[in-house]
């Protein structure tokens, strides 16, 4: 059975996995911030209704970017990389930028804002994808790949002055592992991560609010009430979950105790309500959708398309291992969201629209190439992980 005669199968779950995130993502908000939308706004159905929303632009989008062929993106990736960095420059600018929860991370358009850093996050990567796919073995001289790493960094930069840490690690994660399944040297990976270890200790070093982060998450109990308020509450809705749970709507930690619990936390939330059953649902239908990108970056048409999905996935499965991690306890609390699942709109629209170009590379893959991997199938260049 050839890939074109399965591409079916593989597109009706891919869509199934993502759209089952979307909707536990929809209850789950309702659940998690019922309590606290209503103590905010009088209305309950607040933050749900606004998601709904963010949804409805988030799918329009989807289906615009399933139906445009990929390269189109290949052909626009410096218009859309410059774009990405003017947003990224106007946030900074009092009276731009909007501040909240002590970051400018924002900019309004109406009663709406977006997030600039989340666009850099798909604009980068289409711009990465197009440099590797355009320039085979460019990186494997040390010079390019140094002057390519500050490049990313003045990128991290621009986020740092937000400040928003999380979306620039993430961010910088993902571009590392894209480059590293490019033509590279592996000597310069390790000197490019050393470098950025040693960039992002100092970062922490130089803040005092991460600096609380870092010792919170060693030992929360230090400062219970402060640093350490939220790990703490979030391991509280997580430690005395069963097997499926107190039951959905029957939260306790959302009663005040975890702050903002539609938001970085949601997670702990459906642990709480759905038990262990329902977080490792959660954990497989993200674990089937990254298995269905990284596969189909092997089996993609061309170069552009198979960095592009790789990508994308690993931009995907940085975030949500992060998230998850923060959430259970595992690294310090980073600010991060759960893709699809958290409250917000610029997430969630433009990791829909980051799908649907996936999809449309999943709908466009070669007919004559077999899952079973077949190195005569096609002779055009991969991705060095494919090979």
């Amino acid at each position: 059975m050839v890939l074109g005669e399965r591409m079916n199968k593989k597109t009706i779950g891919f869509n199934i996995a993502l759209f089952s995130i979307l909707s536990i993502g929809m209850i789950m908000i309702y659940s998690a911030s019922s309590i606290w939308a209503e103590f905010k706004t009088g209305n309950p159905y607040y933050y749900l209704l606004r998601q709904f929303l963010f949804f409805g632009i988030g799918l329009v989008g989807y289906i615009i970017a399933s139906q445009i062929h990929y390269s189109f993106w290949c052909k626009k990736a410096n218009a859309i990389f410059i774009l990405c960095f003017v947003l990224l420059i106007l946030v900074l600018i009092p009276g731009i930028g909007i501040v909240r929860g002590g970051a400018r991370s924002w900019i309004g358009i109406g009663d709406f804002s977006i997030q600039p850093a989340e666009f850099m996050k798909i604009g980068l990567i289409i711009f990465t994808a197009k440099f590797l796919s355009k320039n085979e073995g460019i990186l494997k001289k040390n010079v390019n790949f140094y002057l390519y790493m500050v490049f990313v960094g003045i990128i991290f930069g621009l986020i740092l002055l937000q400040p928003d840490f999380g979306s620039g690690v993430i961010l910088v994660l993902a571009i590392v592992l894209l480059l590293f399944v490019g033509e590279f040297q592996i000597k310069n990976i390790f000197i490019g991560l050393l470098f950025s270890i040693a960039a992002i200790t100092l970062m922490i070093l130089s803040a005092p609010y991460r600096l609380d982060r870092i010792t919170s998450f060693l030992d929360p109990w230090k400062d219970p009430l402060g640093s350490g308020f939220q790990i703490i509450q979030s391991l509280y809705a997580i430690s005395p979950s069963s097997l499926f749970g107190y039951g959905l709507f029957h939260s306790k930690q959302k009663f005040f105790y975890l702050p903002e619990p539609q938001n970085d936390f949601i997670f702990a939330i459906i642990c709480e309500e759905l038990g262990i059953c329902g977080g490792l649902l959660i954990v497989f239908l993200f674990a089937y959708l990254i298995h269905c990108g990284f596969k189909l970056a092997k089996y993609a048409k061309d170069a552009f398309a198979s960095y592009l999905v790789f990508g994308f996935t690993a931009l995907l499965m940085v975030q949500v291992f992060i998230n998850i991690a923060v959430v259970i306890g595992l690294i310090p609390v980073t600010g991060v969201t759960l893709p699809f699942v958290s409250y917000g709109g610029s997430s969630l629209v433009i990791s829909m629209f980051m799908m649907g170009i996936i999809h449309n590379v999943l709908r466009t893959a070669p007919k004559d190439i077999r899952f079973e991997y077949n190195k005569k199938a096609s002779n055009h260049t991969r991705p060095h992980l494919i090979d």
